[in-house]
């Protein structure tokens, strides 16, 4: 018995040395060993979490639109600009416009983009009778006309109109109506405005200005209105003095359907305006005693910022089912997918590396909400409540669309 273990052990060791010697032969099995088994550890803990069907992709469906044709992509680009340049075939020129700009982000499915191709327009200044035939693909024709280099005012008028063949127009035209530009005198501070009234009393009604027993007006009210027209407003008895002060361009914005929810295009680039504040002021022993606010009367019309906001919503199933769960809304679906798109990319694992904030909706501190990472719909039911500081989903994604975050 002795023996036969002695034999057992000897063997045992020939056994060892001989797969040493094999291993020493074939260095690569050890890291070979360790990726096999590095793998199987890994799969084990993406098994072992909860089951979710979520997962972010770092690809997007994208549609693009050209001149109605449209492509269904997939694509791992990061921006509208970084596609465009994947696809020379578009063959775009520098009159083409692409929507939304460049520079958007591309974090939904089903993201829209569209492609407006440059066409021939024919600029008409109705004082002048000057005709310029330009490229464009602008959709303002305000833009149409600077960009065909005409000098062209707040107070101007300008409109599209169908091309006339019977005038050898082809395609769109650009009508500019421009303003008549005049002479004011305002209380003894003289200024160039420009209007379309037809006479004194219908630019006194277009400044908002109502005349009182104090006030002395030349010309006469009926009088009619040319570029040589001067108008002097004065008040009698009175010490006044004008502030000249800017009107801030105001935006304007109009809903585009072919246009992703959260996306924008500018559509025409505003500028501010100009206004008289006229002052009565009362002086006593050379000090000023009270300044009253007499009238404020608008010098240079202000231009609107027109911008398209994207209406379009179409959120996967495997998302609507995730927040159908977590109590949301189907109302609120389309907010909800562009917030977690743009805070997450739909990764209820994210940590963000420099702040911290995690999950879904990148709560910060991570964990205040005491949902585990991965845990999506836990997240989401945090989330919702959350919301409600903005008045719900649709006031938080307004906040999210000014400021960035929310």
């Amino acid at each position: 018995m002795k023996l036969t273990f002695l034999k057992f052990l000897k063997r045992t060791q020939a056994v060892n040395e001989a797969g040493l010697e094999h291993v020493k032969a074939r260095p690569y099995l050890v890291p070979l060993l360790g990726l096999i088994m590095g793998g199987i550890l890994t799969l084990a803990i993406v098994l072992s979490r909860p089951s979710d069907s979520l997962r972010p992709s770092s690809s997007h469906v994208v549609f693009v639109s050209d001149n109605g044709q449209r492509e269904t992509l997939d694509t791992k680009a990061k921006t509208v600009g970084a596609l465009i340049k994947k696809l020379p075939q578009l063959q775009l020129i520098p009159q083409d416009v692409v929507e939304p700009s460049l520079s958007t982000p591309i974090v939904q499915d089903n993201f829209r983009i569209n492609i407006y191709r440059a066409r021939p327009v024919t600029v008409i200044d109705q004082a002048s009778g000057q005709k310029i035939v330009t490229v464009t693909a602008q959709r303002s024709a305000r833009v149409v006309a600077q960009a065909a280099g005409q000098t062209v005012y707040p107070e101007d008028y300008t409109n599209f109109a169908p091309g006339d063949v019977t005038k050898n127009i082809l395609g769109e035209e650009v009508v500019i109506d421009p303003a008549t530009p005049i002479k004011f005198s305002l209380y003894g501070t003289e200024v160039t405005i420009r209007t379309h009234a037809k006479t004194v009393a219908d630019l006194l009604k277009e400044k908002h200005i109502t005349l009182t027993k104090d006030d002395t007006l030349k010309p006469a009210i009926n009088t009619p209105i040319t570029a040589a027209t001067v108008v002097s407003l004065v008040r009698n008895g009175t010490q006044v003095i004008n502030v000249e002060q800017a009107i801030a361009a105001p935006i304007q914005y109009v809903n585009d359907p072919s246009l992703t929810l959260g996306a924008t295009a500018v559509r025409q680039n505003g500028s501010p305006g100009k206004e008289e504040v006229t002052y009565k002021v009362v002086t006593k022993k050379g000090e000023v005693v009270s300044k009253t606010k007499i009238r404020v009367t608008v010098i240079t019309q202000p231009v609107a910022q027109i911008v398209a906001r994207g209406t379009t919503v179409f959120v996967a199933s495997d998302k609507t089912s995730v927040m159908a769960t977590a109590g949301i809304s189907s109302g609120s679906y389309g907010y909800v997918d562009f917030i977690i798109s743009h805070e997450s990319n739909w990764n209820p694992y994210s940590v963000n590396a420099y702040s911290g904030a995690c999950g879904l909706a990148q709560e910060y501190p991570c964990g205040k909400s005491g949902c585990s990472l991965g845990d999506a719909v836990c997240q989401l039911r945090w989330a919702n409540g959350y919301a409600n500081k903005y008045g719900g989903w649709a006031g938080a994604y307004y906040h999210w669309v000014a400021l960035g975050s929310w």
